[in-house]
């Protein structure tokens, strides 16, 4: 395989022959000499190559190279004689292996976010989404380094499900019907036994359900996939498909599965951190200044804990002005969980223990009746980035809640088997994956830390 650009800018010394191919984030031409930079994405910093008329095709070739051109360069590399990079490629042979027209929408060096927003398919190629498809990728594998270096097994749940684990009917529809003249049952309602899956099915929401039969066969596992919501959201923080970490383990209570979220965003961040210096240096100076403190506060500080009735009380107290009213009982906002974790602990926040009434029907519920053994942990400057409970593995409860709320109990009798078959306390998690991307990078927007967003009016790319 051929070097990468990242791979040959990190050699311990120059000398020898070199091929480099990639795209020109920039061309300046004058009159004895070309210097371009070259860029395969693979790192943030770019390869300048110096390109002299003693090539034969600089007139023909090089001197009508233009920023987006993509190109494969061979040459020599050396000590740069200029400012801001170790080496440089003195070149030899300049191919111009795809040109681009003058319309080219990338010329200048800073554009708008959401300009970018309509250029899906170029905007890969700008620093700031370069950065972050590179933090993305190192966050991935750290991720998978730490589940499996803890034991756990990576379990792909399906993404067509009959079951809606979070009970909140905000999913997308999965059928072959036709949608115009529907099959009809006598009563008028659409008859899915002829569907494709025989049964109404949608797009997950969650992989936890899967994960929960998993880890009561394997202990210990973690999904890491795609999930859809179809609320109609268009805010900073919300996405229509959008990546879910989530693991579950056998034989867990509240406390523990606590204590592992901690571990894992604090080892997450560590490691990225310690992949990306370069990246996150751009970051830290063009998106979000003193970004890199905040993160090593995060990995340095233990988290606070409190539960959701001390944390009630807290936002009661403070004096503060929130757009929603607070009160016992109520889901907090973000305005809520900010001010929390930013205003009040100033760190990193675990909430545990909500009121039964705002929580899924499958969190263990507690001797009070009223609360459920529920956890978030909140995060300065984004509020809630993982969410999490101790299961309940009581079949009778469970059954009582299932009813309890008007689920179609049908639906969740392999669930409730579950219950019947050598249950065990168990829990877990589910971390956005672009909530804590955004939270690592500063990035203000949601939709500019996924290399594909999809939100309603909007899935072109």
């Amino acid at each position: 395989m051929q070097e990468t650009i990242a791979q040959i800018l990190a050699r311990e010394s120059a000398g020898g022959q070199v091929c480099a191919r990639g795209w020109l984030r920039t061309a300046r031409h004058s009159k004895n000499v070309s210097f371009l930079e070259l860029s395969d994405g693979s790192g943030f910093a770019g390869l300048q190559v110096v390109a002299s008329p003693e090539l034969g095709e600089y007139e023909e070739v090089v001197r009508h190279l233009a920023t987006g051109c993509a190109v494969a360069v061979e040459g020599a590399l050396v000590e740069s004689q200029g400012k801001g990079q170790r080496w440089e490629l003195q070149a030899s042979r300049v191919e111009l292996v795809g040109g681009v027209d003058d319309d080219y929408p990338l010329q200048k060096k800073r554009h708008t976010l959401e300009f970018l927003r309509s250029l899906g398919h170029l905007r890969g190629r700008t620093n700031t989404l370069g950065a972050v498809l590179r933090v993305r990728n190192a966050a991935s594998r750290a991720i998978h380094d730490f589940f499996q270096e803890r034991g756990f097994i990576h379990l792909h749940s399906p993404i067509v499900t009959l079951s809606d684990a979070e009970g909140a009917g905000e999913m997308f529809r999965v059928s072959t019907l036709d949608a115009a003249s529907p099959p009809r049952g006598e009563d008028g309602a659409v008859d899915f036994s002829q569907d494709f899956f025989g049964s109404e099915a949608h797009l997950t929401v969650s992989g936890q359900l899967e994960a929960e039969i998993a880890a009561l066969s394997h202990s210990r596992v973690y999904t890491f996939g795609p999930t859809f919501r179809s609320e109609n959201s268009n805010t900073t923080r919300h996405l229509a498909e959008f990546w879910m970490v989530e693991p579950e383990l056998a034989f867990c209570d509240l406390s523990q599965v606590a204590e592992l979220a901690e571990e894992f965003l604090k080892e997450l961040f560590s490691a990225v951190l310690e992949a990306r210096p370069d990246d996150f240096e751009f970051f830290e100076k063009r998106i979000s200044p003193g970004l890199l403190d905040t993160l090593a506060h995060v990995v340095d500080t233990p988290f606070e804990r409190m539960s959701y009735d001390e944390a009630i009380a807290i936002l009661e107290r403070s004096g503060q002005s929130f757009e929603f009213p607070v009160e016992w009982g109520i889901d907090l906002q973000s305005e809520h969980e900010r001010y929390l974790a930013e205003e009040h602990v100033k760190r990193p926040l675990v909430v545990t223990d909500y009121p039964k009434d705002i929580k899924a029907f499958y969190m263990y519920v507690n001797d009070d009746g009223r609360t459920v053994r529920a956890l978030d942990v909140l995060v300065p400057g984004v509020g809630e980035i993982i969410g999490g409970s101790q299961r309940e593995h009581r079949h009778d409860v469970l059954l009582e809640r299932i009813r309890e709320l008007g689920l179609p109990e049908e639906q969740y009798w392999w669930y409730l088997d579950l219950r019947r078959y050598g249950s065990v306390p168990h829990a877990g998690f589910g971390l956005g994956f672009e909530r804590v991307i955004q939270f690592m990078t500063g990035m203000a927007n949601i939709r500019d830390v996924i290399p594909f967003p999809r939100v309603p009016g909007s899935a072109e790319f």
